[in-house]
């Protein structure tokens, strides 16, 4: 019989990288022997969010407390969620002129009357403030295995994990389920660079079921909530939940209370995995972690390695 699967930690490992990286500021910051501050650390980093309409409030004021833990400076732009494709792109373009911000980040969805336009508004954004990886041209790089590229958030998230528990992905068969460009086709780029043999699954994927059962590694991103079930999973299968579904669950008194789900029923599938994350404490909060190692690897680069 096997044993119930380990968890892997995102709350524990996000933890760990934020401490990691407010011990490299606070270095960058440190007064020198001549007591005088390395004149290319005048600043810390810093990273602009731009918020149209009030939808994603909760997740934009996370994002300003990591910062401040870490020692990244936070800069919050909210706009109406009425402004036009050109308010919004000006706003863009005054944030990528401005040399004392390193990242930009543009909170999705965008209201409805932008959606169409959302990649477009997105490649407004300076490739080399790019902080979340999203940028037609960013995605360029990752595709060509550039060290230039900045990986998107969620997947460099997924990536690390893997990497901090210890599990290789050289030659195992992974399947990704998902194909956005937020988290299915990056993730699968980078585990394909990680000489895993990937395959992509999708909504219009037939017997779903049996692909999993030959999956040694599950990145599940399909946004169905439980729906990947612990039979469907081949023993020992390690389990990468990235949905986060928001689900009503009648409780003994008739009540009804909302619970946050992935798209793995986690109850089950930790009877079949010999690893999986947790919806929530998984990969959620290293999405907001990797932001924080963007920003800083961008400020870096302006500052120390002068590639912008």
């Amino acid at each position: 019989m096997l044993e119930a699967a380990q968890i892997i930690d995102g709350k524990k490992i996000s933890a760990e990288i934020k401490e990691e990286l407010k011990k490299k500021i606070s270095g960058f910051l440190t007064v020198s022997d001549e007591n005088k501050l390395d004149e290319r650390f005048s600043r810390p980093p810093c990273l602009a969010v731009i918020l149209v309409g009030p939808a994603s409030h909760y997740y934009v004021s996370s994002k300003e407390k990591s910062c401040e833990t870490v020692g990244i400076k936070s800069i919050k732009k909210i706009m109406a969620a009425s402004i036009s494709k050109e308010e919004l792109l000006q706003q863009i373009a005054e944030f990528n002129k401005d040399q004392g911000i390193d990242g930009i980040l543009l909170q999705l969805p965008l209201p409805e009357h932008l959606r169409e336009f959302t990649q477009d508004i997105v490649d407004s954004i300076s490739v080399d403030k790019d902080v979340d990886g999203l940028t037609t041209a960013n995605l360029g790089r990752l595709l060509s295995n550039s060290k230039s590229a900045i990986h998107p958030c969620t997947p460099k998230g997924c990536m690390e994990l893997l990497k901090r528990y210890g599990i290789k992905t050289e030659g195992k068969r992974v399947l990704v389920i998902g194909r956005s460009t937020l988290v299915g086709l990056p993730i699968s780029i980078l585990l394909n660079q990680a000489n895993a043999t990937v395959i992509m699954a999708h909504s219009r994927t037939t017997n779903l079921e049996e692909e999993c059962k030959s999956a040694d590694i599950i990145v599940a991103a399909i946004g169905k909530p439980n729906y990947i079930q612990g039979s469907w999973l081949k023993a020992g299968a390690v389990v990468i939940d990235v949905g986060i579904n928001a689900v009503m669950q009648v409780q003994a008194d008739g009540s009804e209370l909302k619970k946050i789900v992935g798209d793995v029923d986690f109850k089950t599938a930790s009877e079949k995995a010999s690893f999986i994350t947790p919806v929530p404490g998984g990969v959620g909060l290293m999405t907001v972690a990797m932001l924080l190692s963007n920003t800083v690897e961008l400020y870096l680069r302006k500052i120390v390695y002068n590639l912008n």
